[in-house]
């Protein structure tokens, strides 16, 4: 959608807030969030870059309370110096900006605009239209279709013909079960570069047991680009073992020139427990096997964490990763605090460490990272916030990073 066409649709939107400001209490919710930032980018240098983000939600607009506008969007600007060129110092995206009317005769839901739209066969942010048709028996129908937005570094990349549509079934009115099956489609200058057939499903047992799953399959490839499966089980209120399957099997668009490289197959088994062991003391421990599709390409990655709260107002976080096989091996460590000074200040503090190789024929190397954080309340709808990072690694002997905030909720 072009901006002739955004414009004409904000002009829209106005012009149907404006009518009925008259007759109905319109409500207008959102955040307001002032950004200035500074960090290293590896191409243009040092940066410093003031961005500015909105999100609302207006609601109440008509006598019914059905119809909605939502919309989140940024706008930013590059202060430094470097070596960006004078054009690109300015960027911004929309995100999302639509209308939604809910329950047309009790059974549909109509969403215009730019708007994200997530299936089980595929994800797409999308200028066009989707409809929820529910309270049809057992099930309901989702369809969609428009322009696919694809965002880069500096804004919308897209071009003419690229489009995205989809559709889906699921179940509806079983509190215990959720089950829905998706196609999703999208073209490329107007060439299919993507035709995807996808499902999900959980099912809750007994109470204490959850079982899951997720599936793609690529109808171009004629292959499953992804399968999970996996149960989580709770036999305490404080106690939880998780066991997951996944396999993954890199695909790409059709349009693009590594559809034809040979790609291999990954695959991992994973277990997880968490335990929460009182108010002050939490632990949890994980273990993934890795398959790699080589000969020799087997990982294992093993995790330790806990959670101290030795105060109501003090949180500590610790963190332990260990990992060995093939791609090289990695110890890491993190270690994190919060702590409230009083009800309107957050303090933080973490700092974490890596030793890791990459190869056998290489030694070993290091990476460190360091912060500090707070965040003041001043009121109810007005907060502060300040990040500061060094990072010391093989790129960098001295990376110091850092955003402050400034948030207005309304």
């Amino acid at each position: 959608m072009g901006m002739k066409a955004w414009r004409v649709l904000s002009y829209l939107l106005l012009i149907s807030l404006l009518c009925a400001a008259n007759a109905w209490a319109l409500e207008i919710r959102g955040r307001s969030s002032t950004q200035f930032l500074w960090f290293n980018d590896y191409y243009n240098g040092r940066e410093i870059e003031l961005a500015q983000y909105l999100r609302f939600a207006v609601t109440n607009i008509d006598k019914d309370g059905k119809f909605s506008i939502y919309g989140y969007g940024r706008v930013g600007a590059f202060l430094s110096n470097g070596d960006r060129e004078n054009e690109d110092r300015g960027n911004g995206r929309l995100y999302y900006l639509y209308g939604l009317y809910r329950d047309i005769g009790g059974r549909l839901d109509v969403k215009v605009g730019r708007q994200f739209n997530n299936l089980s066969a595929e994800s797409a942010l999308i200028d066009g239209a989707s409809f929820d048709l529910k309270n049809v028996g057992p099930v309901g129908f989702t369809f969609l279709g428009g322009r696919n937005v694809v965002f880069g570094l500096n804004g919308e990349m897209g071009h003419t013909g690229d489009y995205a549509t989809g559709m889906a079934i699921y179940l509806q009115g079983f509190p215990n079960t959720d089950l829905d099956i998706s196609w999703f489609r999208k073209w490329d200058e107007y060439d299919v570069a993507r035709d995807i057939l996808g499902a999900s499903f959980k099912q809750y047992l007994f109470q204490n047991m959850k079982l899951y799953g997720n599936a793609r399959y690529d109808i171009v490839s004629e292959v499953f680009s992804e399968l999970l499966g996996g149960l989580r089980y709770f036999p305490t209120a404080n106690l939880s073992f998780t066991g997951e399957y996944y396999q993954s099997y890199p695909t790409f668009d059709t349009t693009s020139i590594y559809s034809v490289f040979a790609v291999n197959r990954y695959k991992e088994a994973l277990f997880r427990a968490d335990y929460t062991i009182s108010e002050k003391l939490a632990v949890n421990f994980g273990y993934t096997r890795q398959d790699f599709g080589d000969d020799d390409g087997w990982g294992n990655v093993y995790i330790v964490g806990f959670t101290f709260r030795p105060f109501d107002v003090l949180t500590i976080d610790l963190d332990y990763d260990r990992r060995t096989g093939y791609g090289g091996d990695l110890n890491g460590a993190t270690l994190e605090a919060n702590f409230d000074a009083t009800p309107q200040l957050r303090l933080a503090a973490g700092v974490a460490y890596d030793v890791y190789q990459r190869d056998s024929m290489t030694g070993e190397e290091t990476a460190r990272n360091y912060w500090l954080g707070a965040r003041y309340k001043m009121t109810k709808s007005l907060s502060a916030s300040l990040r500061v990072e060094q990072s010391v690694n093989k790129t960098y002997d001295s990376n110091m990073q850092g955003r402050f905030t400034v948030d207005y909720d309304f």
